[in-house]
């Protein structure tokens, strides 16, 4: 064994290292998706995480340059039962690990994964490490302690763009988003309906994103803790009073934390492409994408006084009964935790994005 997972409660898995040599440390978790790695690697909520693949063989169908999800790895390394290099796969531009070491991703296989997930749905996702097996493990602890913790952290401002883009230009209706970590598969989604999404940093003033008189908003997801994002629960209050306002993931945190909802961690979080979620007002249950690791505390099925007026939560997870859903009843704002545009994953969802669409277009 050439390398090892160490996490900070002292537990380790050996396995060969793959990648990029060298040691990566972040919080340790796992997903549940049996294809797109090449996605979640590149995906900005993934950002300062070190991914344990679940399914049992990575790599097989290669990379390749329409499975980015961003300009750039995010994760911090990659766990995995078996890896492969495959390079002749159709539509690949490249091996999976030699993407990894082109990157100066550390990876590692031959991995107990199914020991590894076992721990952290016992223990819950915490700090830990990829290290080669030459360093020893009172170092290598000392590295994993020196991580930050993934509560209190705004990776927001880490993952943002340093400067508006515009997609879809010329599109009928204008839609503004605050960057908070966006997918392409988002962006991709909103231009083939017509719109013109304007993407602008998350500090981006309320009153500089106000002048840009749009359609309405959206809240995109990203990593880290909404409850350290208070700059950006101002931002939106402010932007509710004028537009309607719709977001997913970190933009259902941070919309229900606007509303005077509180959040909290999950133990291990919702990632994967096999999440089941229940439309509370249809009875219908779709198969959803997901990738978070804090979720909203409410009460299911119950209409509410929030801060910004009458409120319900419209959709919960089957798994364990979370928030996965959010509407505002006195001003034009909902919100879903799970994420309609996959990528990877199931296409159940994707109604979502003619939803928001056409309630943009009905405030226009």
């Amino acid at each position: 064994m050439s390398a090892y997972v160490l996490l900070e409660d002292g537990e380790r898995f050996d396995g060969d290292a793959v990648g990029a040599l060298g040691a990566a440390t972040g919080e340790v978790v796992f997903t549940t998706g049996m294809s797109g790695y090449q996605e979640s690697m590149t995906d900005p909520s993934f950002a300062r995480q070190i991914i344990t693949f679940t399914t049992a063989h990575v790599g097989n169908y290669g990379v390749s340059g329409g499975a980015w999800e961003s300009d750039r790895i995010h994760a911090a390394g990659a766990i995995m039962r078996e890896a492969v290099n495959t390079t002749d796969a159709p539509g690949a531009d490249q091996g999976w690990l030699d993407w990894l070491a082109a990157h100066g991703i550390p990876g590692i296989a031959g991995v107990d994964t199914r020991a590894l997930v076992r721990h952290i749905r016992s223990e819950g996702a915490m700090r830990g490490g990829i290290f080669p097996a030459s360093m020893s493990a009172a170092d290598a602890h000392d590295l994993v302690l020196a991580e930050p913790s993934m509560v209190g952290r705004d990776l927001a401002r880490e993952v943002t763009l340093p400067e508006p883009v515009v997609h879809g230009e010329g599109g009928e209706l204008r839609i503004v988003a605050l960057d908070t970590g966006i997918k392409r598969s988002i962006v991709r989604n909103f231009v083939q309906r017509g719109v013109q999404l304007e993407l602008y940093p998350c500090t981006t003033p309320a009153d500089e994103l106000l002048a840009t008189d749009p359609d309405g908003f959206f809240l995109v997801p990203g990593p880290g803790d909404p409850a350290a994002l208070g700059y950006l629960v101002d931002t939106i209050r402010t932007l509710l009073s004028s537009k309607p306002v719709f977001g997913i993931c970190l933009g259902h945190q941070l919309l229900s934390r606007a509303a005077g909802l509180e959040t909290f961690k999950l133990p291990f979080g919702h990632r994967g492409a096999n999440h089941p979620v229940k439309d509370l007002a249809t009875g219908r249950i779709a198969i959803t994408s997901q990738n978070h690791g804090f979720a909203v505390a409410g009460e299911l099925g119950v209409r509410l006084e929030s801060d910004l007026g009458a409120a319900e939560l419209t959709h919960v997870n089957l798994y364990d009964g979370t928030v996965e859903g959010f509407r505002l009843l006195d001003v034009p704002a909902a919100c879903v935790q799970y994420h309609p545009e996959a990528g990877p994953g199931p296409n159940d969802s994707l109604g979502l994005f003619d939803a928001f669409v056409a309630e943009f277009e009905h405030a226009a």
